[in-house]
This record gives C-alpha cells, sequence and structure tokens, in this order.
C-alpha cells in the first residue's frame, strides 16, 4: 500500500476528535467516518500488525469505508521487542520483559512475515533491536502508520446488544489520562500473553527470604524484572524454569555469579552455556537452604530467579465483563470466555470467541499459538480471521463450532494431551499444519482468492529441522569471525534458507567429526 499524506492527515484529525470526546459519549455508530464496518484492534506487535496488513490486503470495494483503528499503549511499534526506557522495580510491572542480551532463540528466517526477509548482514541470532527494527519497516512499507493512535491504552470492552447484533463499547485512556468511549463492530486483541507474570510460591520461601544472617539480601525475582547478568557477580543464584527465559537466564548470569543452578521440573529446551549444575524441581525452602524434590540442598543461595512463564489475562475483557478467571478450571458459563491462566476458552481454531454473547466474528484473537513462529503463524491466522470480519457467513453456526472445537480437544487428549494444561501451545511441530490449515479452509469455502497452494513455504518445513545444529553452528561461525563472510550475499527468501541448511549442515558434519553427541532440541518456537 502507497503512503497517502492525507491518511496522514485523517489520523490527525481522527486523534484530536478522540481528544475532544468527553467520556460517556460515543460517536455514532461506523465512526466519524459513518462507516460500514468498524474495527477495533489492540496492540501494534507482530500480531496487530499482521491484523492490519490484513485487513487492507482486502479487495478495496469489501473494505474501501471501513474504519479501522489499532490502539497501542507504548510509543512505537513492536510488542514486546520495544525496550522499556526506564523499566520499574517490583512489584509494578516493566512494559516488557525485553532485557538488553535479549537475542532471538530461533533463526530469523522462520519469523518472518512471509515475502518479507529481514536485510541483508543481519545475524542468524540476532538481538532484539533488529527485531524491533524489523516491525517498522514493515509498518512503512505497507503504509500501516497512519491507523495506528499510539499510547492509548483500551481499558475496558464491553459487548452492548444480543448474540446476533450490537456493538463493542470500547474505553480508551491516552497518554495525558484522557478517557473517552467508541463503538466498534469487531474487536481484535493481538496483545500478546507476556504482560502478567506467573509467580510460583514454594513453602517456607518467606522465612528464607528474612534469614539472610547479615549476608547480601535474599531476592525470589520473576524474570519479566531480569535485566542485567552483572548485577549477580560473585552471587549463588537458582534459575528455575527450562523454557526460553530460564536457559537464557542461566547462561548469561553464569558468567558472573558465584555458583548458578538450573531447577527443571521437566526436561529443559535445549542446554544452557556456562558452568550451570543442573537440579530437580524445588520442593521448599528453609530458613537456610533451597531444597530440591530428588532431596538434594543448596545452602547459601542469594537469589532466586523465575523463569516460570507468564498467566494469560486479558485486562480489558475481564475488566468489561467478557472474560471471567477461572485458575485451573475446565469449565466457563457459556456467555464469557474463561481464562484459566494457560487456556482461553471456547475459541474457535484459537482465534474467535464462542460466547454466546455475540456474533461469532466479533471477538478475535491474534497471536494466542505458543512455539508458533509469530509473524508467519500471525498472518495465517490475521488473513482467516480478516475474511470472516468480512463475510460471518463463511464459519458454521455456533453450536457446530462448538462441536469442533470439543472433537479437537478430544484429540489432543488422545495423544496424551491436556488441552486445558497445554493450552494454545503447537505440539509437536504442529504449528506449519495449522497455519496451513486456516488458509486451505477458507479457499474450499471460497473466501479466499488464489491458487490452492499451501500457505506455508516449503524451505520453512524443510530447514527446521536443523534448528538445534543451527544454533551451535552459529555460535561456532561468531566465534571464529566467519559470520559476516557467510552473511555476504544474502538477501532473498531462498538465500536465507540455504544458510539455514548449510550452516545446520556444516555443524552437524563438525560434531559427527568430533564425536560430539548432542540430545535431540525440543524446538523452542
Amino acid at each position: 500500500m502507497k503512503f497517502e499524506p492525507r491518511l496522514l492527515v485523517c489520523s490527525l484529525l481522527g486523534s484530536l476528535f478522540f481528544r475532544l470526546l468527553p467520556l460517556g459519549c460515543l460517536p455514532p455508530h461506523g465512526s466519524q467516518r459513518d462507516a460500514s464496518k468498524s474495527i477495533a484492534i489492540v496492540g501494534a506487535g507482530s500480531a496487530g500488525l499482521a491484523m492490519l496488513k490484513s485487513l487492507l490486503d482486502l479487495p478495496i470495494e469489501t473494505r474501501a469505508d471501513w474504519d479501522i483503528v489499532v490502539y497501542e499503549q507504548r510509543r512505537d511499534v513492536g510488542g514486546i521487542w520495544l525496550p522499556d526506557p526506564s523499566p520499574p522495580p517490583p512489584p509494578e510491572l516493566p512494559e516488557t520483559p525485553l532485557y538488553p542480551l535479549l537475542h532471538t532463540n530461533i533463526p530469523i528466517p522462520m519469523m518472518t512475515y512471509p515475502g518479507f526477509p529481514f536485510p541483508p548482514g543481519t545475524p542468524l541470532f540476532p538481538l532484539h533491536e533488529y527485531i524491533q527494527q524489523y516491525h517498522r519497516d514493515y509498518a512503512t512499507l505497507h503504509g500501516l502508520w497512519p491507523y495506528i493512535k499510539f499510547n492509548h491504552t483500551v481499558l475496558s470492552s464491553s459487548w452492548v446488544g444480543t448474540p446476533q447484533a450490537g456493538h463493542w463499547e470500547i474505553v480508551i485512556e491516552d497518554h495525558n489520562g484522557d478517557r473517552a468511549k467508541r463503538a466498534f463492530d469487531h474487536l481484535v486483541v493481538g496483545s500478546g500473553h507476556n504482560h502478567e507474570p506467573h509467580i510460583v510460591v514454594f513453602a517456607g520461601q518467606e522465612t528464607w527470604l528474612e534469614n539472610a544472617k547479615g549476608g547480601p539480601e535474599r531476592e525470589i525475582l520473576h524474570s519479566i524484572w531480569y535485566r542485567d547478568p552483572s548485577r549477580y557477580v560473585n552471587r549463588t543464584v537458582v534459575v528455575v524454569g527450562g523454557g526460553a527465559s530460564g536457559l537464557d537466564m542461566a547462561s548469561q548470569v553464569s558468567q558472573y555469579s558465584r555458583k548458578i543452578y538450573l531447577s527443571t521440573r521437566s526436561p529443559p529446551e535445549g542446554a544452557p552455556t556456562g558452568p550451570v549444575e543442573m537440579k530437580p524441581g524445588i520442593s521448599h525452602f528453609t530458613s537456610d537452604d533451597v531444597v530440591f524434590t530428588d532431596g538434594s540442598m543448596v545452602r547459601d543461595v542469594d537469589t532466586v530467579l523465575l523463569g516460570t512463564g507468564y498467566d494469560l489475562r486479558v485486562p480489558f475483557l475481564e475488566e468489561g465483563g467478557e472474560v471471567i478467571v477461572k485458575p485451573r478450571s475446565n469449565e466457563t458459563d457459556g456467555r464469557r470466555l474463561t481464562t484459566n491462566l494457560r487456556y482461553l476458552f471456547p475459541l474457535h481454531r484459537h482465534i474467535f470467541s464462542l460466547s454466546e454473547s455475540y456474533p461469532t466474528n466479533a471477538l478475535a484473537f491474534i497471536g494466542l499459538p505458543i512455539l508458533a513462529l509469530s509473524c508467519p503463524s500471525d498472518t495465517a491466522q490475521s488473513i482467516y480471521a480478516s475474511s470472516i470480519i468480512a463475510n460471518g457467513g463463511l464459519l458454521a453456526p455456533r453450536t457446530e463450532l462448538l462441536s469442533q472445537l470439543a472433537d479437537s480437544e478430544e484429540e489432543l487428549r488422545r495423544r496424551g494431551y491436556d488441552p486445558y494444561y497445554i493450552g494454545h501451545r503447537m505440539v509437536e511441530n504442529s504449528t506449519f499444519d495449522y497455519q496451513d490449515g486456516l488458509i486451505e479452509t477458507l479457499r474450499l469455502k471460497k473466501g479466499l482468492p488464489g491458487e490452492n497452494t499451501p500457505f506455508v513455504e516449503p524451505w520453512r518445513r524443510e530447514t527446521i529441522i536443523y534448528i538445534g545444529s543451527m544454533k551451535r553452528g552459529w555460535r561456532r561461525l561468531e566465534g571464529l569471525g566467519l559470520a559476516e563472510e557467510w552473511l555476504d550475499g544474502i538477501e532473498s527468501e531462498e538465500e536465507w534458507a540455504d544458510l539455514m541448511t548449510r550452516v545446520g549442515v556444516w555443524q552437524s558434519n563438525w560434531e559427527t567429526e568430533h564425536q560430539l553427541v548432542f540430545p535431540d532440541d525440543m524446538l523452542i518456537y
């Protein structure tokens, strides 16, 4: 989409209109442009940008007079990849869990928007600055900026109407604290799920925290507040959690700490680097010790870092009474969505709410799947959601969709997974099949033009088998000073795919030659 100055003018005028609108007043339904359809998107990270572009990609005769607005509570696009300029101390939550040394844990070609590779010279596993700039470049290329209202926080959203018709009444607050209400036909939530830390509490931890005995102050800190590994110089640290955050913290802190342990209840999603001693899950604390489930204990621990993930919460829908919170539950009341802090249900294909209160295409979520390669997954979901927002008739009746959901949950149980525990996790590398399935469904229903080719490019499926050796190989190339040489001339998606294969094969051959054996890496995307 070509950038048009008039769109920027309209955006600025719209912002002025918004500032002048007092709380309690709503503009005419369909907004100030008398639109035939109005859509609010919450969040301008990977998911929100993908959804905005997918809506703008609809035929112009379909969406010409639609009113589309993205509300982003922060100052720029990029979601969690946008740094927090002044992260607060606990218990106040920072804007993002991003820490300065964060690199991607998957190779960047795997996480790109389709058809939009990273610029030449980008490291295969780059620092976060590259990812945030990538989202800025994407917004610029596709003319997304005029539709985004920055420093605007959605405080609450409630459905006003019947199961067949109505609108969302949304309360928004700008950076000056001014509040206003707006009405929208459709609401799309793309605000991510890394905001509310899941903080595990162990028996005896308060006694342990208070019993420092004149030594360094003890602390238990969730990874959302983790920033600088040098803060732990000469300290004994226990990191809890074998996911990406836990492995990263353990690897980084090990370069500074006196001693570090990584405590996991199940096999970690890879191996930490550095002198890290593995431990099972924590059982409890005594006044002096951290005791593990195998009966072993560690004394003189100064810090416990929790890489224990995040609770799945949607605050503005909870505030509006549209989502209820029932920890560890698998029951909902039918008229509202439920989050058990791991799973939001009932949703059609992890996207559309099946609440009985509003039409089945009224509320969509983009970006809930975990281990899903964010940008391509967000794109597939957004294409699906955009088409169904344009034509709600593409969805079967709610009762049929609920039956399909029950069948898919039962299939997971047959495969040994509890759907209410794994939540929106893509198990057994199913993210590719999920993405292809969404697009194939639209084409079968004649809801999407184009050839009946898979959405997922073959090179993504073909190169992912090398992800473990690729990580180790890239670290070795950087250590040998050869990374820039290998990146030379890499521009197209096909060239990036070839690079990933070459790095993976090169490392695998070297490991075989040196008789090095690594456990199969769990794919952490």
